[in-house]
């Protein structure tokens, strides 16, 4: 019988996953106890993705604001601390800069304009437009910025996070001086001391800040990507991926990923006798196209997967190929012959004009944003995601 359906992305309901669980674990058997409730049929290359958070909770990798404040001193010498281009977010800034504040005595805190890194806006093109501002060349006070724009809030949440950021770090005893500009050179004015706190941009800003004197540069991957007396880290990403746990703790980025996804793919193949690709996956790759606000707040979509899902797809554009080769045929033939057609594609079709139009992104960034987006971010309950028949074609 032919098939109607292509790919079919499932949340699994999992147990509320604590600290010590074994993740790997949890997983294989949340997974198998769906596909018996279902009556799933698994298969070569079908896809389980682990949401990052339970991986990190699992692992226990917390930190504590003081953790934070330790490792800040210990690089800046508790002096003024430039901290430029944070990203505008209660949960994913609030308690690095909360911890950043402990550990200085003053912070010239820089956001950029009109948006953030990902989005976020605090006045709009038009309002720049309407008075004159160039934003890649004027560097703005705070009192400026306020006579310009006045006091604008934050479509989504509601804040104001000039002023929230403010109030966060004077409640450590910190002194703050607000400015706002694009350059990262700018913030020398002011110090020569600089946590870079872009998430995608922060390799740039660093070799930016050096080149224009700098005297000490970090990136927010640079803090506690070491433990700090117990705490927890990430030694590739640091602070970037953490989320707040608590009011004074946070939850990092997962560690040792790679071991949790061969050791799921291990015990799935033994359980099914099936080759299943296994991810860990953070935010997805998108953006509201309402908002302007872009998903992808993590360093990476996915910090670890299994091999089977290394590259981009390779796939041919069918309305293409049945405009331009095979115009002359419909119905029965037309699908014939596309389907031959697919069948002996090349395995690589980069710069071919029949994949022309198709998504030239990683599958693993394909694959996480499909899973977050069917996990979503609240109370769904389903932390592990089945997708099925992604990889299969018009041809099979």
């Amino acid at each position: 019988m032919e098939r109607t359906i292509g790919t079919v992305s499932r949340g699994i309901r999992a147990p509320i996953i604590r600290e010590g669980d074994d993740i790997s674990k949890i997983v294989v058997e949340s997974v198998m106890k769906a596909v018996k409730a279902e009556n799933i049929i698994l298969q070569n290359r079908d896809v389980v993705s682990v949401t990052e958070a339970v991986v990190a909770r699992a692992q226990g990798n917390y930190a504590a604001v003081d953790h934070i404040a330790s490792d800040v001193k210990a690089k800046f010498g508790g002096e003024t601390v430039g901290v430029i281009f944070p990203i505008l977010s209660r949960n994913r800034f609030s308690l690095c800069l909360k911890g950043i504040a402990r550990g200085a005595e003053k912070i010239v805190l820089m956001l950029s304009y009109p948006a953030d890194e990902v989005g976020n806006a605090l006045v709009s093109l038009d309002m720049l437009d309407e008075n004159g501002i160039d934003p890649y060349q004027d560097v703005l006070t705070e009192e400026r910025f306020r006579t310009l724009f006045g006091y604008e809030k934050h479509p989504f949440t509601g804040v104001d996070y000039i002023q929230f950021y403010k109030e966060i770090i004077e409640a450590e005893g910190c002194e703050v001086e607000v400015i706002l500009a694009n350059q990262p050179k700018a913030i020398l004015t002011y110090t020569r001391s600089v946590l870079s706190c872009d998430i995608h941009t922060r390799l740039r800003t660093k070799r930016l800040l050096v080149q224009a004197g700098a005297e000490k540069v970090y990136n927010l991957s640079d803090i506690l990507n070491v433990s700090i007396d117990g705490s927890g880290y990430n030694e590739d990403y640091g602070l970037l991926g953490s989320n707040k746990a608590t009011e004074e703790t946070l939850k990092l980025f997962p560690r040792d990923g790679q071991k949790v996804v061969d050791e799921i793919q291990s015990q799935l193949k033994e359980l099914t006798g099936r080759d299943i690709e296994v991810m860990i996956y953070g935010d997805g790759a998108f953006k509201d196209p309402v908002g302007g606000i872009w998903e992808l707040a993590d360093p990476v979509v996915s910090p670890a997967y299994t091999k089977g899902l290394e590259g981009q797809p390779n796939e041919i554009k069918l309305k293409y190929i049945a405009d331009n080769e095979f115009s002359h045929l419909k119905g029965d033939e037309l699908k014939e012959a596309i389907t031959a057609y697919i069948s002996q594609k090349g395995e690589n079709l980069y710069g071919d004009m029949t994949a022309e139009g198709t998504t030239p992104r990683r599958l693993t960034d394909l694959l996480g944003s499909l899973s977050d987006l069917t996990s979503g971010s609240g109370d769904k309950g389903t932390p592990i995601i089945l997708i099925q028949g992604y990889f299969d074609n018009y041809a099979k």
